[in-house]
């Protein structure tokens, strides 16, 4: 209750009392669709094509990512053929991304969601929406979610309790999109990933001034030092991108 109230406080301030409304109802929108969800769970699919459309199309965009569906693809083949064990998301948002992970880890993986409720960048989703994405998990998988700022130490010291101590196969960077938010991110967790693992970073396009996302020149700074992947579908795009390293 405290994260929707201080997002229609937000929205107030920001935008006055019209688009709240609209917020209104496709919050309770999202909670039909939810309930929906619950009840009647639809097939995750095996393929990495059928995990996509599963995550982009189910329940009426309920978990839909704000992704790229091809960049997103091109990541989900990859980690379909490594099968990580371990997987760290920094970012989650509406969900749709933590689906796609589940469904391409291992059967028996441990894989953790961090996110900041409120974040600037897109983040945070109410507390009852946790119960949709515990569906997310096969059934041996570890599911843990964890509503925390990535960038306090306490939540760094709760994550190395949760991990098993080979390390993280995959982590994804998708939180903070500031130079220094996404550095930071990167400092803080890189270091828990294996020795040939992977981690990768959402949004490495040039955006809009306006946007106030910086991940592309970080990315600049660091995809030389690794082994590297980009997956973008236009380079003029202005918004997505995915780039990813080998550790």
């Amino acid at each position: 209750m405290i994260y929707e109230l201080s997002i229609a406080w937000r929205t107030i301030r920001r935008e006055g009392f019209k688009p709240l409304f609209g917020k209104i109802l496709k919050y309770f929108r999202n909670v039909v669709w939810g309930i929906y969800f619950l009840l009647l769970r639809k097939p995750r699919g095996q393929t990495p094509e059928e995990i996509i459309a599963f995550s982009f199309d189910s329940a009426g965009n309920l978990i839909g990512p704000s992704q790229s569906r091809s960049e997103i693809l091109q990541l989900a083949t990859l980690l379909h053929q490594r099968k990580p064990k371990v997987v760290v998301e920094i970012g989650t948002a509406e969900g749709g991304t933590l689906s796609i992970w589940c469904g391409v880890a291992d059967p028996k993986a441990v894989i953790v969601s961090i996110d900041l409720p409120g974040g600037v960048h897109g983040g945070g989703y109410p507390g009852w929406k946790s119960l949709v994405y515990r569906r997310f998990a096969k059934p041996q998988q570890s599911l843990h979610l964890l509503r925390l700022d990535s960038h306090q130490p306490a939540t760094l010291e709760q994550l190395k309790a949760i991990l098993p101590p080979e390390g993280i196969d995959f982590l994804f960077i998708d939180g903070d999109h500031t130079y220094d938010g996404v550095k930071a991110d990167f400092e803080m967790y890189t270091p828990l990933v294996r020795r040939g693992g992977l981690m990768a970073f959402h949004d490495i396009c040039i955006h809009l001034p306006e946007v106030n996302c910086n991940v592309d020149k970080f990315w600049r700074e660091i995809r030389t030092r690794y082994r590297n992947w980009e997956y973008i579908e236009n380079p003029n795009q202005k918004i997505y991108g995915i780039g990813v390293l080998e550790l």
